[in-house]
């Protein structure tokens, strides 16, 4: 599935959120979720390469973690996000295979994440990151059509953070802050 991604550092967390509700719109309820960052031996930012992430998902305290294999491949020349989510059933088997195809882990990233569904293939994610003092992110993530300019896209998402309040973009992963 390809995705434009934009993310942005809140100025305010609650300013944000007032100005969503403003218009009906609200998030649903935190969730934590946990990242383990994998890639490829001789990976270097800016190649193209895939990044694999295994993410623990725990929406309850009484129900048991999902676990997911992420591929994320971040095309440079186009802006473009290459994912693909897949369920997994035994978290341990899949870290094995993962380092037999010869990945190794670059990061961890722990986050409480709120969501809002835009509707039309985009959500808002909420974000707030452990140890990163209370600094709280918000994540536009719109999925494209064959016919959808990727520019155009990412200026609408652009325009969204304006619309909000916020400027404060960032291209970094949540790992490399």
């Amino acid at each position: 599935m390809k995705k434009v991604i934009l993310k942005c550092k809140l100025s305010s967390r609650d300013k944000f959120e007032d100005k969503l509700s403003d218009i009906d719109l609200d998030f649903g309820a935190i969730y934590w979720q946990h990242d383990r960052i994998y890639v490829p031996r001789g990976y270097k930012k800016g190649m193209n390469l895939p990044r694999l992430v295994m993410r623990t998902t725990m929406s309850a305290i009484d129900e048991p973690p999902k676990y997911s294999l992420i591929l994320r491949r971040h095309i440079e020349d186009s802006g473009v996000d290459i994912i693909e989510e897949t369920p997994v059933t035994d978290y341990v088997n899949m870290v094995n295979i993962i380092f037999q195809l010869g990945f190794k882990q670059v990061g961890e990233i722990s986050r409480r994440r709120q969501d809002l569904d835009m509707g039309e293939g985009t959500m808002i994610y909420l974000d707030e990151i452990d140890g990163r003092d209370g600094e709280v992110y918000a994540k536009i993530e719109s999925t494209l059509t064959p016919d959808d300019s990727v520019t155009e896209a990412r200026e609408d998402l652009k325009k969204t953070f304006e619309t909000l309040g916020e400027t404060n973009f960032i291209e970094s992963t949540y790992f490399e802050l």
